[in-house]
């Protein structure tokens, strides 16, 4: 036999622990649904997710009362916490749609461990991330008006308007992820349904996995309508941010009329992605012991993407001010200025902190190997991300061309409000769904293990 020629590098974290079996797994994945105990930590994670939802409805609703006057948006920032929090969480969403159809579609097999709670992470950050337009309209019940429909008044959106573009591209979004994550559930809620011995959820899981059987022609036509979607999918991950970057960009605001955001807001919302899927990834398998399939290997590998999106992100920084300084226009530079010496100084060099300097971190061996400094580090890409949205959104906005109109801007208590309520938002419909479904793979977990046969010999 000849001489295995990679004997002398270092060997690979496996994606998953040895001896596990297609049952083992089928286990230990379902009986967090179906039969474990829901553990205390849950309970409490909770408990806290819902009293921020609870904070969000009764901001909602006094917003509903008194109008948006209660935020602290003013004559220059006319745009504040509500479009910064949409940006925010709509990045946050891409990673789940990179994930699932992009890795899919290069075969990268360490994704089955993490794209089923990612893919569920996408449509709950756009749940979230849709409530900000709505209320930032400020008759939201008049929100039909943005959709082409037939009226007699023969009023028609406004098709030049970002904003517009904005809904039809999030409305897309989230169409094609929901359909993708559900078609990827429909195997698992079989395997449910013939698990659980609760009689009403035997007959709604029954009904979820719609007939399913396992039989060749399921699989055949599971694999081409799975491929399709990550298909259809794919360009939604350059297209939706690229869009959400045109509110920006298409305007005449000194920091926004730059050709450099699209690129610079599809990597910036895969760096915000990936900082929230280890977020959720790391606790997840610590509390129900999924150490076995969420391996270091899974969190390396997305810390990886998180530097490499990461140093792009650096790059359009640093575009952002050689645009300024090359176009010797005395409004760019002045933005620029702005951004360094400006009354919101330190929450530009604050996001500098945590975008450009703590990921950097990733580089040293001892940091990719330890499970709390990449939790530390998305975390602070996490908060960094925000602070980027509200350095472009408010200090462009805060002092534009005439002097005479600048104002400074701060979130009341009605805006944080609000903020922290979709946050509960996210989080109660994440804890939700961790209870009710599988929140790994199941059947893709399966293939990638390889049983023995009765011999002892690999099949």
């Amino acid at each position: 036999m000849a001489k295995n020629e990679t004997s002398d590098k270092p060997a690979q974290a496996p994606l998953i622990e040895p001896g596990h079996t297609y049952g083992s797994i089928t286990d230990k994945i379902s009986s967090v649904v179906t039969t474990r105990k829901t553990p205390i930590s849950w309970f409490i994670g909770f408990a806290i997710a819902f009293s921020l939802l609870m904070v969000f409805l009764s901001s909602t609703a006094y917003l509903l009362m008194k109008g948006t006057g209660i935020w602290g948006i003013n004559v220059p920032v006319s745009w504040g916490f509500a479009i910064i929090n949409f940006v925010w969480w709509i990045g946050i969403g891409h990673a789940g749609t990179l994930i699932s159809a992009i890795l899919l579609l290069l075969r990268q097999e360490w994704r089955t461990s993490i794209n089923r709670f990612a893919e569920a992470m996408t449509l709950f950050a756009v749940a979230a991330a849709g409530m900000f337009p709505l209320l930032h309209m400020g008759r939201p019940w008049l929100f039909y008006w943005l959709m082409p429909y037939p009226n007699t008044m023969a009023m028609w959106p406004q098709f030049r308007s970002p904003l517009v573009w904005d809904v039809f591209a999030v409305s897309t979004y989230a169409t094609v992820s929901l359909l993708f994550w559900y078609v990827g559930l429909v195997p698992d809620f079989a395997t449910l349904r013939d698990r659980v011995n609760n009689r009403g959820a035997k007959l709604v899981y029954g009904m979820l996995s719609m007939g399913w059987r396992g039989s060749a022609i399921h699989w055949y036509r599971y694999e081409t309508a799975y491929l399709l979607l990550a298909g259809l999918a794919t360009p939604l991950v350059v297209s939706v941010h690229t869009v959400v970057s045109f509110d920006f960009a298409m305007g005449v605001i000194p920091g926004w009329h730059a050709t450099i955001f699209p690129p610079y807001f599809v990597a910036g919302a895969i760096y915000a992605g990936f900082a929230m899927v280890l977020t959720l990834s790391i606790p997840l398998r610590k509390v129900y012991g999924l150490e076995d399939f969420i391996t270091m290997r899974h969190l390396q590998n997305m810390a990886k993407v998180m530097l490499a999106t990461g140093l792009i992100v650096v790059y359009g920084y640093m575009m952002e001010i050689f645009t300024a300084w090359y176009s010797a226009g005395e409004f760019e530079e002045a933005m620029i200025s702005n951004r360094f010496n400006g009354p919101y100084k330190w929450v530009f060099y604050s996001l500098l902190l945590c975008n450009a300097v703590a990921p950097q971190f990733i580089w040293f061996s001892k940091v990719q190997n330890s499970v709390i400094g990449i939790f530390i580090i998305a975390m602070f890409v996490n908060v960094g991300m925000w602070l980027e949205r509200f350095i472009i959104v408010v200090t462009s906005l805060s002092q534009d061309f005439l002097p005479s109109s600048w104002d400074t801007y701060t979130g009341t208590i009605w805006d944080w409000a609000t903020y922290a309520g979709t946050i509960g938002l996210f989080l109660t419909l994440m804890f939700l769904f961790l209870r009710l479904l599988p929140s790994i793979s199941i059947f893709e977990m399966r293939t990638m293990v390889v049983e023995e046969d009765k011999g002892g010999k690999e099949s």
